[in-house]
């Protein structure tokens, strides 16, 4: 097999967050290429990138899907901390160990938040340059309360795969359903003869935490960006609207606004061509 075959096979790393928490990782791609860092959105695994990181890796780049904690193959925080500043910390230690920078970050909803507070903690002078996807500092919260439904949905699992197949068909309605339900098995896991989406539902985190003192911290940390931005935008998210989408270029006004016409909240999957398209133009202009 030719070496450029070997770039599409990922090489799972086992990496330490904060705490010292047991992180599982893909990488793409050779072991000193320019690094880019993949965060995934809340309920979502590493593999949501998998098809990105494989094109990435195959031009040279170091793609490294991260599984956030509590969700994949990482391990579940046993005091249940899935607060953002822990994530930071997650995300600074991994960046240590990639080498210290300088490393793009690529961040989906939650994985995007992650990555913009990060780039304004200490140690955050790694990121190099930082991808938002379908994620601004003031979401639309009907958007955000239909993922957050979706996520809070069959705490009991499911008793077939064609069950949790339905689920999500449902709350990805503008997405063809696939022929076969095996990638499924990415992101569930079978007990006592049930499916269990993979994810601890502590990620759900405290319902009492404010979302206008959350706004007002991302606020801050948009303005005091300094490095290359990406805002990728679904034309048919309800998370990020237009007036949304303007509102961070005008708090980032030196980002760069790429929208795909036929992606929603979930873009990478939605058309993972023009996404992965445009982030690979963005990461090499960035290097």
């Amino acid at each position: 097999m030719s070496n450029a075959n070997n770039l599409l096979d990922p090489v799972q790393l086992r990496l330490r967050g904060a705490g010292g928490i047991e992180l599982v990782a893909d990488r793409y791609g050779p072991p000193d290429g320019p690094a880019v860092l993949f965060l995934h959105g809340g309920g979502q695994t590493r593999h949501s990138w998998k098809q990105t990181g494989a094109q990435l890796g195959a031009t040279g780049l170091r793609a490294v899907t991260l599984d956030a904690r509590g969700h994949g193959d990482s391990q579940w925080a046993l005091d249940r901390d899935y607060r953002y500043e822990a994530m930071v910390g997650d995300v600074l230690a991994v960046l240590e160990q990639l080498g210290g920078g300088p490393v793009v970050v690529v961040g989906a909803s939650m994985g995007g938040i992650t990555g913009l507070l990060a780039t304004a903690a200490p140690g955050g002078d790694a990121i190099s340059a930082l991808v938002l996807v379908d994620i601004v500092t003031r979401p639309e919260p009907e958007g955000v309360n239909r993922v957050l439904t979706f996520l809070n949905r069959n705490p009991d699992g499911f008793a077939t795969l064609d069950e949790a197949a339905d689920a999500v068909a449902e709350y990805l309605p503008h997405r063809p359903r696939p022929e076969s339900n095996a990638g499924l098995l990415r992101n569930l896991r079978e007990r006592d003869g049930r499916w269990y989406w993979h994810w601890d539902p502590g990620i759900l985190g405290d319902e009492s935490a404010d979302p206008d003192e959350m706004a007002r911290i991302l606020d801050g940390a948009a303005r005091a960006i300094d490095i290359p931005v990406l805002l990728v935008r679904g034309l048919q998210s309800d998370v990020v609207s237009a007036a949304g989408a303007a509102e961070f270029m005008q708090l980032v006004p030196h980002a760069e606004l790429v929208e795909i016409g036929n992606a929603a909240h979930t873009a990478a999957g939605d058309d993972n061509d023009s996404f992965t398209e445009a982030v690979a133009k963005f990461v090499i202009r960035s290097r």
